[in-house]
């Protein structure tokens, strides 16, 4: 792990320990009802790469903003998106973040600067990039990050999202989460390049490349390029090499990556790697660990009861809250 655990308060690492086993509890809850035919649509799951949306989000005020993606569970998680209203829009639940009507690739919760998970490969770059001109404009000193994978910096919104906050130097942090496949194409297959974070010096910003499933190095790394964007020093691009357990969709078998990779990342599991760091360095002992796992389920188990006992929408508000507020409101009136 990284040395710089050992600056980070012990309170902070247990919040952090806590919110990568309510990222993971929450996936393996949907990956259990959604193969019994119970979660409509498709279901990406974050398995696997917990400690770059908790290291990031660690970062984070409230009024912060973040852009997710197809695969954007854990980055809600992290940000603090309410497992009740998640898990009530996985099963098209009137009680859900977005009414039912988004799913699981479109929750998003403006009051906590989350500005939705996306189904549009690419689509949160300029979305972001739009954040950052906002704070920027209004001087209040957010910043914006922007979580994405490597096979989308391949389409041309990265390209257009990193040369305009480049220019204009917004507060936007773009992390990109390596996890070395564009759905079922290797990164070695799709660019001919190893490193992402190579592709900002197009655009004369700072990047790094790191290991993404220490999730003390993504939270020193992304707090050094928060605190240069909230000084006015612009936009970095951040690579975290990390690796999705599961398939690219839940139904997908991964057949298509070797067996010996993928046993040898299931052994850097960024959970089972922060739980021996805990206990090494006496942070929290096994008694402390098993209590922290027991109020996750807890709140898992309160989340599908909430689902559970919610109502499917009716078909008559099938047209309502489709459009912005000030949209719907002139609409109505």
């Amino acid at each position: 792990m990284s040395g710089k655990a050992l600056s980070i308060p012990k309170e902070l690492v247990l919040e952090m320990y806590k919110k990568m086993q309510r990222i993971r509890k929450f996936e393996e809850t949907a990956a259990t009802f959604f193969s019994e035919g119970k979660i409509p649509g498709f279901v990406h799951l974050y398995i696997g790469e917990e400690a770059v949306a908790v290291g990031a989000c660690a970062n984070l005020r409230d009024d912060d903003f973040i852009t997710s993606t197809h695969r954007g569970h854990g980055h809600i998680v992290a940000k603090g998106g309410n497992l009740k209203l998640m898990m009530a829009e996985l099963f098209g639940k009137e009680t859900g973040y977005c009414k039912g009507k988004g799913g699981s690739m479109h929750i998003a919760d403006a009051e906590l600067g989350i500005l939705g998970a996306n189904g549009i490969v690419g689509a949160g770059h300029n979305i972001a990039v739009g954040a950052g001109w906002s704070a920027q404009y209004r001087g209040t000193n957010q910043v914006s990050v922007c979580f994405f994978g490597d096979a989308s910096t391949n389409i041309s919104s990265f390209h257009e999202a990193m040369n305009l906050a480049s220019v204009w130097k917004l507060p936007v942090i773009f992390v990109c989460e390596n996890n070395l496949y564009g759905i079922s194409v290797s990164q070695e297959r799709h660019q001919a390049i190893k490193d992402i974070s190579l592709r900002a010096a197009g655009y004369g910003i700072p990047s790094l490349t790191a290991d993404g499933n220490d999730v003390f190095a993504v939270y020193e790394h992304v707090n050094k390029a928060i605190e240069r964007a909230r000084a006015g020093g612009g936009p970095s691009l951040l690579e975290f090499k990390t690796y999705r357990h599961r398939g690219h969709f839940e139904g997908d078998t991964g057949a298509y990556r070797p067996a010996d990779e993928v046993s040898e990342w299931l052994k850097k599991d960024p959970i089972p790697r922060l739980e021996r760091y805990m206990l090494d360095k006496k942070i929290a002992d096994e008694k402390r660990i098993s209590e922290i796992c027991s109020e996750v389920e807890a709140e898992i188990r309160e989340a599908l009861d909430f689902a559970s006992g919610s109502q499917v929408p009716e078909i008559g508000t099938s047209v309502l809250n489709i459009y912005s507020d000030l949209v719907e409101e002139a609409r109505v009136r």
